[in-house]
Formats: C-alpha cells, structure tokens, sequence
C-alpha cells in the first residue's frame, strides 16, 4: 500500500540547468541587447546553491532539442537560417542579427537554443512522468518573443510554445495554462496560439498606451483570441510603472486565478521573467522577490500541482537571481515569506 501511495504522489522539485548556455553572448556593441549577458544564468545558479536549493532539487539534465520539435512551431525557414549562423564570422553574424528586432547570433546560438528548448522538454517529461512534482529551467536564450517565422527580442526558439505543443502530442493534454510573468508581452507566444481553445494564454507586461516595447495594438486588453481561440488569450496591459506587489496579486486574485480555475489546466508553463521584478532597469517596477513566491504557491494548486517554470527575461542580477530563489523555494515547498 505505501508503495502504491508513493507512486501516486510525485514529490520533489526539478531543476533543469546546463553552464553551456552562458556561451551564447553578444560580440559587438549594441545597446539594445547588451543586457542580455551569460550571468544572468550564472549568478542565478550561484545563489540558488549558495542558499542550499540546487543540492534540495532533483538534477534533471538538458538535452538538446531535436529539429522535429523545434518544427512544432517554427517555419523550415527559421530553423534553416538559426542553423546556418553556426560557421558565419562575426561580420555576418551582426548582418543576419540586424535582419531581426532586437536580436544578436554568436556562433554558439543555435546550440544553445537548442539546449533551451532541450531542457524545457526535459523538465515537462519530469513533470508529466510523475518523476517530480514540480521544477524550474534556468535557459538562455529565452523564447516567448520568438515567432513562427522570426528571432525577435532576444528570443530564437520558443521554448514555452514548443513545450505546450510537446506536451498536447505526447501525454494528450487537452488544456494547458501558459502564464506570462515576465515585464513584455509575449506576442510570440499569443500569435502561435490565439486560434488554439486548448491553451489559454495569460500576459501581464508594460504596454503605456503602447509605447513599451513591443508596442503592438495587439498587446491590448481588447486582444481576446481570434476564432475558436476566442476567450483563450488574457493580455492585462499596465499602463504605468512602478507597479507593486498588491498589483500584482490584485492581478492573480482578479483576473487570472478565477479563468485559470475555471478552465482546469492539466498542466501549467511559466514564462518566468523577473524584469517585472524591483529594480530592474527594463521594467522599472516595484515588485519584490517575495511576491514571486506568492505567484508560484498561486499556480501550485492548479493541475495536481504540475507546475513547469521557464526563465525568459531579468536584467538586474541580483534582484533576478533572489527572484529565481524565491520561486525554487516555493517549489520545493518551503512557506511563503510574508510580503511587504
């Protein structure tokens, strides 16, 4: 019987990390994407094993991402184009790089996106498995602006869109819960799956009447879904800064926690950007570190518990790296600190 209750149960917290995506860097000036450096991983990882977490998580290795899976939502084209970067010099590199928004090739770039992708699928087969509960890939480059057909703000492949696709064909999901923390909307992700009833896509993201990056109409409120996807898409645009931690529960409380209950997601991805975090110069919000494990500890009652976390953005290192703890020790269970 307690062997039966054990297998029943998943326990333990996945964390998903491979050093090798530190060597993906920008090799000229820009400085529109200078912010995106290597220790966004690394000092993150440092301080998950400098308050003991990463020796309490379950080590699940990266993998790379296979072209098939890559394919579940990128064109032949994209995956071409990111394929031939790998053997360019730098003066080609910065000429394909210029073709996108905000987006720089080093010559690591692909392998690392695959690693991204590879470790994505790794924590979601962990998950669905049963292997753990719960857990975390720290990945770069990250995913959600990325598009069919498009690198776009700092993001080649998307790894979060690629999971839901993953996760639909292999374990046969019918509904799946993206939620989209990070600072920017997604738009990648909402355009691959504003058609799609069996995703329902939440982003919150700095939009100031549409002068944020990426400064589109459709990372309006308005923008619902189109067709049978219609209802399936929450954009909750913030129109100022300084945004705190009583907004952002305001924000679960009222919004999305009551459609994420009601749709019942049999899994849910985390788009976990920490540039909606305090102090970070891109979202210039409020928010603490606490508050994420209060987001996390949200979302854990959702789905038995099947909770994929995803890094995307996060550009003040530390206030990324006591974010990124803050969600791995909600994760593993620890209590919520109380919030200020």
């Amino acid at each position: 019987f307690c062997f039966v209750l054990s297998v029943a149960m998943a326990s333990g917290t996945a964390l998903v990390y491979d050093e090798e995506m530190t060597t993906h860097k920008l090799l000229w000036s820009d400085p529109v994407c200078d912010i995106e450096v290597p220790e966004r991983l690394s000092s993150s990882y440092e301080l998950l094993k400098c308050y003991h977490l990463v020796e309490r998580c379950v080590h699940v290795p990266a993998r790379e991402g296979s072209e098939e899976e890559i394919l579940l939502v990128h064109s032949p084209e994209h995956l071409e184009v990111a394929k031939s970067t790998q053997t360019m010099k730098e003066e080609e590199l910065k000429s394909v790089s210029g073709n996108y928004d905000a987006f720089f090739f080093h010559p690591n770039t692909y392998r690392c996106a695959r690693l991204a992708v590879g470790a994505t699928l790794q924590l979601v087969d962990a998950v669905m498995s049963g292997k753990v509960c719960n857990g975390m890939a720290l990945v770069r480059p990250p995913g959600h602006h990325s598009q069919r057909n498009a690198a776009n703000g700092f993001c080649l492949f998307n790894n979060v869109a690629i999971a839901a696709e993953y996760a639909k064909l292999k374990y046969g999901l019918q509904r799946i819960l993206i939620v989209d923390w990070d600072v920017h909307h997604g738009q990648g992700t909402q355009y691959i799956f504003e058609e799609d009833p069996s995703v329902l896509y939440f982003s919150w993201h700095r939009y100031e009447h549409q002068e944020f990056w990426p400064s589109l109409k459709e990372s309006d409120y308005d923008a619902v879904g189109l067709g049978k996807g219609k209802g399936f898409n929450i954009n909750l645009p913030w129109n100022k800064v300084g945004m705190g931690n009583s907004d952002y529960l305001a924000a679960f409380f009222h919004v999305l926690l009551p459609m994420a209950f009601e749709f019942d997601p049999e899994l849910v991805l985390v788009s976990s950007g920490y540039d909606s975090g305090i102090g970070d110069p891109e979202g210039q919000m409020n928010a603490t570190p606490e508050v994420f494990a209060h987001l996390t500890h949200f979302l854990m009652q959702l789905a038995n518990g099947k909770l994929c976390v995803i890094l995307e953005g996060g550009y003040h290192l530390k206030s990324l790296s006591e974010s990124v703890c803050m969600t791995v020790k909600t994760l593993l269970g620890d209590p919520v600190p109380q919030i200020t």
